[in-house]
């Protein structure tokens, strides 16, 4: 059996039905290539069938990252695949989008736990066997490789998944992918459930890949991944940072970085370039507007933080008394960078590029301007102050509204009162100032005035991204449209409005809250502007 596990992410599909989570196509493609540089095996770009947008978005990702660019090993394309129902109207959106990919993989899906089969597809288990063998072959005779999920494997009885997935096999599918589609099992038994797959499913041979996909709803996630894997699993399904419908997925750096640290346990390897992780987490993060917890594995702010007497006197005398691994191996720099107002731009570039930005000219000038802009207020300019100038300056849609000025007066002397100055899409510069219960209220209340539609804000998260009292604040809003944009789910009759996320960072936290959520803002009138239509995440009858 091999001692290499491949990564499958679905940070762009299962990761972005997290309520709120939903990414631009454009922030999906610098998702994908990020994903693609760090060395993720498969990266499953979106579900194709959910809407004209996300078809464009996973084409283009199998187009731009589904091909070696220039110079680039041919080994290190990633697969890039799309998912589909098992229908024949799915799977064709499907291999219309990933078909510009050097190597394309279609992903179908069908339900196999009694549950599942009763009450939401109302077939009996005959017919689901007969869909599957039908809708695998028809798949193969697409694409040479094909994935299949028994959606719910997790409450399925073991002997009928046997002889599902022994038809699957049969039918051609190359990956047989186990899903604990609602996180109900625990570590025993879902090493029982994947070695007696691996033992029992008939034509099971070295040529079929099982693959785990487990979910986090009694935060078992990685542990049942892990299971899957010493069970024989060699493809795990993981998100960055752990995203998902309800409480998530497995999380990518939590399963890379364990089959690392206890490589003695497991013998196992992967692709993954470890030191590209937390740059990749920061971006999905600023992407959807989840912020990552402070107690996060791997990739939270306190990962590597050390507060407790004994613990710090420990890491004085030795790294590993407390630390099971190097900071330096994620991706997180524990030097300081000295980096200030006599800085110059070749300096600046060569940082972003040991951090993973590579910049052209044009970006570097934009980069660089607000580099000075803040060194002229901060003595230091830290790596995660960086991060937060490319996530500002990069990592947003393109500016319908810009805030170009902002004036508060707060306090308990007076009403709290903001003054907006922005420049709308006629280049046109907008003046209103506006009362509020505080001053980013006030500051909401008066780019409401003049941007004119309809949110409600569900979401506002506010921190400190460096120590000191000139530490760069960042600022995550998500916002829900409240009309205009709505969409009817594909199998059900409820009606979902649209979430969006912003972000923004500055030295003033008032103007770190305006730019988050003008961003936020920008999101929602662009996919009114486009029609674009809701993408995988409100599709509840999904894999996951």
């Amino acid at each position: 059996m091999s001692n290499y596990v491949k990564i499958f992410d679905t940070t762009l599909r299962d990761g972005e039905q997290s309520p709120g989570a939903t990414m631009t196509s454009a922030e999906k493609l610098e998702v994908a290539r990020s994903l693609a540089r760090m060395g993720v095996d498969i990266i499953e770009a979106g579900f194709p069938a959910a809407s004209p947008d996300d078809l464009e978005a996973v084409r283009r990702i199998a187009a731009e990252v589904g091909n070696p660019a220039s110079g680039q090993d041919e080994a290190r394309v990633p697969v890039i695949t799309g998912l589909a129902r098992a229908n024949k109207s799915d799977i064709d959106k499907a291999w219309e989008a990933i078909q510009g990919a050097q190597k394309p993989r279609i992903h179908t899906f069908l339900a196999t736990s009694p549950i599942h089969m009763k009450h939401k597809l109302k077939m009996d288990p005959e017919e689901v066997v007969q869909r599957v063998s039908e809708m695998v072959a028809y798949a193969r005779t697409l694409c040479a490789d094909v994935e299949f999920s028994p959606e719910d494997a997790g409450r399925s009885e073991p002997e009928f998944l046997y002889v599902v997935l022994g038809e699957a096999i049969k039918s051609g599918a190359t990956t047989l992918n186990i899903p604990d589609t609602v996180g109900y099992t625990t570590p025993d038994e879902f090493y029982k459930l994947i070695d007696g797959i691996i033992k029992h499913t008939p034509g099971m041979h070295e040529g079929i890949t099982v693959s785990v996909h487990c979910h986090d709803d009694l935060g078992l996630a990685t542990a049942n991944t892990l299971a899957g894997i010493s069970a024989g699993a060699r493809q795990a399904e993981v998100t960055i940072n752990g995203i998902g419908e309800r409480a998530g997925n497995t999380s990518l750096e939590e399963v890379v970085m364990t089959l690392k640290t206890r490589h003695p346990i497991f013998g196992l390897e992967t692709g993954i370039e470890t030191k590209q992780i937390a740059r990749v987490s920061k971006l999905v993060s600023n992407y959807t507007g989840m912020v990552v917890q402070p107690n996060k594995a791997i990739v939270g702010a306190n990962a590597f933080a050390h507060e407790a007497g004994i613990h710090q006197d420990g890491m004085l005398k030795h790294q590993t008394t407390y630390e099971i691994m190097r900071p330096e191996d994620v991706g997180v720099n524990q030097t300081k960078l000295v980096l200030g107002k006599h800085s110059g731009r070749h300096a600046l570039r060569n940082r972003l590029a040991e951090m993973g930005h590579s910049l052209d000219e044009a970006e570097l000038d934009l980069a660089f301007a607000r580099f000075k802009e803040l060194a002229d207020r901060k003595k230091v300019i830290a790596d995660a102050d960086l991060e937060a100038i490319i996530a500002d300056e990069f990592y947003r849609p393109r500016d319908v509204f810009y805030l170009e000025g902002l004036q508060v007066s707060c306090g308990t002397l007076g009403m709290p009162t903001a003054t907006v100055r922005l420049r709308g899409p006629d280049r046109v510069i907008h003046n209103f100032a506006s009362m509020g219960t505080g001053p980013v209220d006030a500051t909401y209340k008066a780019i409401d005035a003049i941007v004119g539609t309809p949110c409600k804000l569900l979401e506002f998260n506010i921190h400190a991204i460096t120590e000191g009292i000139d530490a760069l604040g960042e600022v995550t809003v998500r916002i829900q449209s409240e009309n205009g944009l709505h969409t009817m789910d594909a199998q059900s009759e409820g009606v979902f409005s649209r979430v969006f996320g912003g972000h923004g960072a500055d030295t003033d936290i008032i103007v770190a809250s305006a730019k988050a959520y003008i961003n936020a803002l920008n999101k929602l009138i662009i996919a009114k502007t486009e029609g674009a239509q809701p993408v995988a995440n409100n599709f509840g009858v999904m894999l996951g």
